[in-house]
């Protein structure tokens, strides 16, 4: 299991929301880059960019993702209002490994079908759920899609990996739903990165004993919850460097 620091972009800066909520920033600080090099420099192979602002529809800070992408040692797996192929392109193109689809990938099957046909092992598709329910623009709307349902619908692609996000769980540190976690890792045909509330070493090792591929930490280790160092050595891939 592979554990990946979220460098998540609101206005320019590097944030961490609590439960996918806009108005709920629970850590702002400048530099995104300069966030992105702290985590590489702690042993972090891997890095999870996240453009909030076009996930919402509420800006673009593409700018700054394409910089962290340039400059960061670490592989870069990136989401956030992907949802037309010149984005795709400019972020492959600048350098990073995996792209992260959701709402698009949602409302246009044949779009994800050709996006993933082209790039074969290169795409994501990120299910944000909320009581089971898969989510959909920024975590802002309902869709009418479950998990349980949907999962098997994206069999036969070539996917990278799933990223279930338990969006009611974000930034609280109250810990994650292992029953909810599990029934996703066993029942994805891809390989799924965990997210959402991931708070402890334990839950960490319930993770990757369970067959999670990776997870994504923001509030815990944002905070020292988790030690960065500790959890870096274990499951960090230090020794994972980009391909450029």
């Amino acid at each position: 299991m592979i554990a990946a620091p979220a460098v998540d972009v609101k206005g320019g800066r590097c944030v961490q929301l609590v439960g996918g909520r806009p108005d709920a920033v629970a850590v702002s600080l400048p530099d995104p880059v300069a966030a992105a090099d702290r985590w590489s420099r702690a042993g972090f192979g891997t890095l999870h960019i996240v453009d909030l602002d076009a996930a919402l529809g509420m800006g673009d800070n593409l700018d700054v993702i394409l910089e962290v992408i340039r400059t960061t040692a670490a592989e870069t797996q990136v989401g956030g209002g992907i949802r037309d192929d010149a984005r795709v392109e400019k972020l492959l193109d600048a350098g990073a490994d995996r792209i992260v689809v959701g709402t698009r990938a949602l409302d246009d099957p044949e779009w994800l079908a050709r996006l993933s046909a082209r790039y074969p092992s290169r795409v994501m598709v990120a299910l944000d759920t909320r009581d089971g329910r898969i989510l959909r623009r920024g975590w802002t709307e309902e869709s009418h899609l479950e998990l349980a349902t949907y999962l098997p619908e994206l069999a036969a692609l070539p996917l990278a990996g799933i990223l279930s996000t338990n969006v009611a769980r974000e930034g609280r540190l109250q810990g994650i739903d292992r029953e909810a976690c599990r029934e996703v890792i066993v029942n994805s045909p891809h390989p799924v990165w965990a997210s959402g509330g991931v708070t402890t070493t334990d839950e960490l090792e319930y993770l990757d004993g369970t067959g999670a591929a990776g997870v994504v930490l923001g509030m815990a280790l944002y905070t020292d919850t988790l030690n960065a160092s500790d959890v870096a050595a274990r499951w960090g891939r230090a020794n994972t460097a980009k391909n450029r």
